[in-house]
């Protein structure tokens, strides 16, 4: 049972989804702060704690020794004391096609500020709907935590719905505690596109790989750039199809995926991706908005500026809870999005 005469930091849940939940234990952790959370997911048709969310739990308490109260499906309030990351490897099934990348988001960046190496082998969707797919966090996010960790990924298995099984096994190697301030709002030039268009083996057939590759082409082509997309076929639990984009405007990355389903045409799931990048390489944003998201919390530890297509609920949410934790403001201006860092206590 938790001491009650902790001090917490109180968390109003009750205004978005399991990312404040996610970003609540990844701030408590770095900063070494307890927290309560209460309204979990409170205007979900199904409100309370999801296995997703009790899989982040489970892996902190795994990495850090951390205590969690009320930590049951369905409920809506819950406590947590954190601990401290102790490098090591660890096992984690989110169950079904519960998704790799969200869990992430809770585990990343206390990863990344550790004393040591840490190696998370983790089962579960990597591929799925309400989530950025497994390309996008490889390719797209990772990149901008690369100053603070080295990354390996040892294995990786895709998991589609609904049975997921899929398997993320990367190493963590922290390097830095620090970086410099994030610099996000100058479009820089780019070259080359680059992409992942991959599917479960009984779509090969179907040729939906090449399909979706051609219509991202087809959508991209007025760029005059070369487009490099790999195309694979994947063992899978489920039958599944997903394609990723992205463009290094050195030293960043900005990108856009999209997931097939049941009746909706590969080419439909090329040309989607493909319109959403060319958006935002036509744009003048530097970071497309699902990336803004997950760069809050760095932008509050580090401070800095980043310029988004569009200023997002999660974003919103984001903030408000980083804000609880580190004690700092934020600005909005239009769709700039900056921050002052503070010392992490």
């Amino acid at each position: 049972m938790l001491c009650h005469t902790i001090k917490m930091i109180e968390i109003d849940a009750s205004h978005g989804g399991g990312q404040i939940i996610r970003t609540s234990l990844a701030m408590s952790t770095i900063t070494n702060q307890s927290f309560k959370a209460t309204g979990i997911r409170k205007n979900r048709p199904k409100p309370g704690l999801k296995n997703q969310h009790l899989a982040c739990i489970e892996a902190l308490e795994k990495l850090s020794g951390a205590k969690a109260k009320n930590a049951t499906p369905g409920l809506t309030e819950i406590e947590f004391l954190p601990g401290k990351i102790i490098p090591q490897t660890i096992s984690i099934d989110i169950g079904t096609a519960g998704s790799i990348t969200l869990l992430m988001q809770a585990l990343l960046l206390p990863c990344c500020l550790a004393d040591g190496k840490v190696r998370l082998k983790i089962i579960g969707g990597t591929d799925v709907k309400w989530s950025m797919s497994i390309d996008y966090f490889l390719n797209i996010i990772l990149p901008h935590y690369m100053q603070l960790a080295d990354f390996k990924i040892n294995e990786l298995t895709r998991g589609f719905y609904p049975k997921g099984q899929g398997l993320l096994d990367i190493t963590i190697k922290p390097k830095n505690k620090t970086m410099p301030k994030l610099a996000l709002t100058k479009k820089l030039p780019f070259s080359k596109v680059k992409g992942i268009s991959s599917a479960s083996q009984e779509l090969r057939e179907a040729d939906v790989v090449a399909r979706q590759a051609n219509a991202a082409k087809k959508k991209l082509q007025s760029l005059d750039v070369p487009i490099k997309i790999i195309e694979e076929y994947t063992k899978s639990a489920s039958v599944g199809t997903v394609i990723t984009l992205w463009a290094n405007t050195n030293p960043h990355v900005i990108g856009s995926d999209a997931l097939g389903e049941v009746r909706k045409r590969a080419e439909a799931v090329g040309a989607e991706a493909g319109a959403d990048l060319l958006y935002l390489l036509c744009s003048d944003a530097v970071v497309d908005t699902h990336l803004a998201d997950n760069l809050i919390p760095l932008l509050g530890l580090f401070g800095g500026e980043i310029l988004t297509d569009e200023i997002s609920g999660h974003i919103k949410s984001n903030i408000y809870t980083c804000k609880k934790f580190l004690g700092i403001k934020y600005d909005i201006d239009d769709r700039v999005i900056s921050a002052q860092n503070k010392d992490i206590k």
